[in-house]
């Protein structure tokens, strides 16, 4: 399977690279509008699994909302807000730093790192992006009456739980499991089953952990991601958006109607993300939803390319399917 070529890198007029990757877009109906690529293969969505691992762990017992459980579901920037949603996460359960077994590492956020650099500090695990989603798990442990200390274990009642509700977001079967970034499980689906699970995850009725994953992920998206990031303003652009990046380039999303896409990059390359995922909400008529900031897209739908200090060029999305959504009209 060939994948198209998703985005490109232009340098003074001249394409340097190209990145190539499969990609997905479902309607609001639930019918499949563009499959491309390798779109059905299994592949790692990373940290683009993180709502469902959230709705998963409601489902075991979890007691979060708000603030908190959108940074259950989070890669966050280790600013101080999110650091210290983490410890309150584990002193909800009773728990302390010592308890998470994600790696140690410096925060997300360049002025955060640096100011932890400059004070002297060693990196370490309250940091690390996934720290949210670590604290939650150990939470849910608790709740549950489950172990904490093997809470990573593949074969733990937690992520049992966890790959259960994956499958059944994504109509198709985990098909193989991994070790993620963080050393938590990483549960492999196809990129159109990814759309298909952020469908279901906006389509929850009212009081589902799903549709509760996904309200406080919408309402506090700098708690998801940081206060600077691209995933941050893309969803306050566009009322009702849910997304969640991952990492090796990978992106999931849906609107609040059901319309949803997903893609991974070939190579891995995070730098073309944000303008594919720019593309694909366009192709899905996201501009034209009420109170959509269309400003901020234009603004997003390309990545200057430096050289000298100085922008001469540009990182553009250049698959060209039309995928055929009839854009809603403002009322």
């Amino acid at each position: 399977m060939i994948n198209p070529v998703l985005a490109e890198v232009v340098r003074s007029g001249t394409v340097e690279s190209r990145h190539r990757g499969a990609i997905a877009a479902i309607a609001a109906d639930g019918s499949v509008l563009l499959a491309a690529g390798a779109a059905a293969e299994p592949m790692f969505p990373r940290s683009s699994n993180k709502p469902f691992q959230a709705a998963a762990m409601l489902r075991c017992g979890l007691k979060l909302d708000g603030e908190l459980l959108a940074l259950a579901a989070a890669s966050h920037s280790g600013e101080d807000f999110h650091v210290a949603g983490v410890r309150a996460i584990l002193a909800s359960a009773g728990l302390t730093e010592a308890a998470l077994q994600c790696p140690p590492d410096y925060p997300l956020d360049e002025q955060a790192k640096r100011a932890m650099i400059a004070a002297g500090a060693e990196p370490d695990r309250v940091h690390m992006n996934c720290s949210g989603k670590h604290a939650a798990m150990l939470a849910t442990c608790v709740a549950a009456g489950w172990p904490t200390q093997s809470y990573r274990d593949p074969g733990h009642p937690l992520q049992l739980e966890i790959k259960a509700v994956i499958s059944r977001l994504a109509g198709e079967p985990v098909a193989t499991i991994g070790v993620d970034g963080c050393g938590a499980p990483l549960m492999a689906i196809s990129v159109t089953g990814l759309a298909r699970a952020f469908r279901a995850m906006v389509l929850a009725g009212p009081g589902t952990a799903e549709r509760a994953v996904a309200d406080a992920m919408r309402a506090y998206p700098q708690w998801t991601s940081g206060t600077s990031r691209p995933e941050r303003a893309l969803m306050a652009a566009i009322p009702g958006l849910l997304l969640k990046s991952g990492a090796e380039g990978v992106e999931g999303f849906a609107l609040a109607d059901g319309r949803a896409g997903a893609f991974k990059t070939e190579d891995g390359a995070a730098r073309g993300r944000v303008p594919v995922t720019v593309r694909l909400l366009r192709e899905l008529g996201a501009q034209t939803e009420p109170g959509a900031d269309v400003d901020t897209l234009a603004a997003l739908a390309t990545s200057p390319v430096y050289g000298g200090g100085q922008v001469v060029g540009e990182i553009r999305a250049t698959w060209a399917a039309r995928i055929g959504v009839t854009p809603r009209s403002q009322d």
